[in-house]
């Protein structure tokens, strides 16, 4: 008989391979090239290309054409008949802790947090998990890149631009520490919560706070400059942000915090300052436009910041900040965000809906969001000599309506878009109709 302890190793492991059955396995590089045709190729720059041919060999694409231009021979590629199917550029979803978390309410199984307050050194990226039950059921709606961003403390630490396929998180890396997060200080604290919410007070601590942060950075800064002897490991990690081959990521949403940061970043040396969140963006454009910051736009399907703002003012931030020319693209950070991700397509269209023009919307999580994340030299658009990381779909990918995903493909690998909640549809299907 059994004791308690080996049944429940048992347990584990009879629950672990039945997960693991559910979770497909990472495509691996087809032997021959490919050419999809007939398409309607969203190029992912603000331009369309009705009834395409894209050519895909070794991972790349070599081709984006008009139909009446390429010959085809099926001795050399197989031929991917896709008339009048969409096809766009996977779409990225950046600020998420997709790949760091699993079960929300299960904290063992959530690994976006570091204890302390300044963590620059943590790196998202070792910390990935391809093995993800989430990961599937987000790329079955089009989002194949994700940025894998830590949480917690006044420096939340270095995220990762990911696939949402691979063995390994060195398998899924794009881009491994693309920039160091940094929530700014709130001048103004809510009690309560969104049911009901308490009395706003100003926080008395602000300035504290900012000139905390203004230490750290100066000395890192010195750090990097002339590096001691005694090697530091949190100075050392802000390296990129002096040299500008990282992000500085500034968590902030009001108007006047916004501003600040953005300030604050020119006088610590940061070199690429981006905006996160900018719930309030729309009210200074003029500044965010002067100053030439991109903005990572909080999740459109939200409510009103203020109680003076228009019921629909989420819904039309996207357009007030294009045409300030600012680069932005949108995120889908928040309440069940992992999981939500898969959504970030519809806060797109639902920003169509208000006064976004179409192809528009599509750059925004595509090759906008690769200028950003600084990966837009390999991914975000439909152009040659650019990864293959892109995907087929029936109907507008932007409509949760026609957004029918039926092929997909990263860096030339075709992706299984089978995943774990298909799976239990199909199981309690059959069981219905036997």
């Amino acid at each position: 008989m059994m004791n308690m302890k080996t049944l429940f190793t048992a347990s584990v492991l009879l629950i672990a391979t039945s997960a693991w059955a559910q979770i497909p396995k990472p495509g691996e590089m087809p032997a021959k090239a490919m050419v999809l045709t007939g398409g309607i190729a969203h190029i992912g720059n603000g331009d369309v290309l009705e009834n395409a041919a894209i050519g895909i060999e070794n991972g790349k694409i070599t081709f984006v054409k008009p139909m009446g231009s390429v010959k085809l021979n099926p001795e050399t590629a197989d031929i991917i008949d896709i008339t009048a199917k969409h096809v766009y550029p996977g779409f990225i979803s950046p600020n998420n802790t997709l790949g760091l978390t699993e079960i929300d309410a299960v904290r063992a199984s959530n690994d976006y947090a570091e204890t302390g307050s300044f963590n620059p050194e943590v790196r998202a990226v070792t910390s990935f998990n391809t093995d993800s039950r989430i990961s599937p059921t987000v790329r079955s709606n089009g989002v194949l890149i994700t940025q894998a961003t830590p949480r917690s403390g006044r420096i939340c630490g270095t995220s990762a631009v990911m696939h949402l396929d691979g063995w390994n998180w060195e398998d899924a890396a794009l881009k491994a520490d693309d920039g160091i997060h940094v929530n700014w200080p709130n001048r103004f604290q809510r009690s309560g919560w969104w049911a009901e919410p308490g009395p706003t007070k100003a926080n008395e601590k602000y300035d504290e706070q900012v000139n905390e942060l203004r230490t750290f950075l100066l000395r890192a800064k010195a750090y990097t400059e002339n590096p001691s002897p005694e090697f530091n490991q949190k100075m050392a990690a802000c390296k990129g942000l002096f040299n500008g081959s990282q992000n500085l990521y500034l968590h902030v949403n009001d108007a006047k915090g916004i501003m600040e940061s953005v300030l604050f970043a020119e006088s610590v040396g940061a070199k690429k300052p981006v905006i996160v969140g900018a719930t309030e963006a729309w009210l200074v454009v003029d500044f965010l436009s002067s100053k030439n910051i991109p903005v990572i736009l909080e999740r459109t399907h939200s409510l009103p910041a203020n109680t003076d703002d228009h019921v629909d003012q989420p819904f039309k931030s996207a357009k007030a900040l294009f045409d300030s020319k600012i680069l932005f693209c949108f995120d889908y950070a928040g309440d069940m965000e992992a999981m939500g991700s898969r959504n970030l397509p519809f806060t797109a269209g639902t920003a169509v809906a208000h006064g976004l023009k179409y192809e528009e919307a599509v750059k925004s999580i595509t090759l906008n969001a690769a200028k950003i994340l600084g990966v837009d030299k390999s991914a975000g658009s439909l152009e040659t000599g650019k990864d293959a990381t892109l995907f087929v779909s029936n109907g507008d990918a932007l409509d949760m309506i026609t957004n029918d995903v039926t092929h997909a493909w990263i860096q030339g690998k075709p992706v299984d878009l089978d995943n774990p909640q298909k799976f239990l549809y199909r199981k309690f299907k059959e069981k219905s109709e036997n």
